[in-house]
């Protein structure tokens, strides 16, 4: 046996990295909306719609990535 050997999936570690992108996104909307509102007060209830649904597909990314990380993975 080599001690460099890697057995099992690693399917957990690829989507571990693919996360990051999807959790950097949704921090990326969050603060743009947060900065926005911040500046113009009275836009916030104009803009939180755009928040969420953009919250939705960054997070749909996410379930995607853990999705085909183990489908393909094997």
């Amino acid at each position: 046996m080599n001690l460099a050997e890697v057995s099992g999936s690693l399917s957990a570690i690829g989507y571990g990295l693919a996360a990051i992108g999807p959790g950097i996104g949704v921090g990326l909307v969050f603060s743009a909306y947060i900065q926005s509102t911040a500046r113009q007060p009275e836009s916030s209830r104009i803009t939180l719609p755009y928040v969420w649904i953009g919250f939705a597909v960054i997070e749909l990314l996410a379930l995607l990535g853990i999705a085909f990380g183990y489908a393909f993975g094997q």
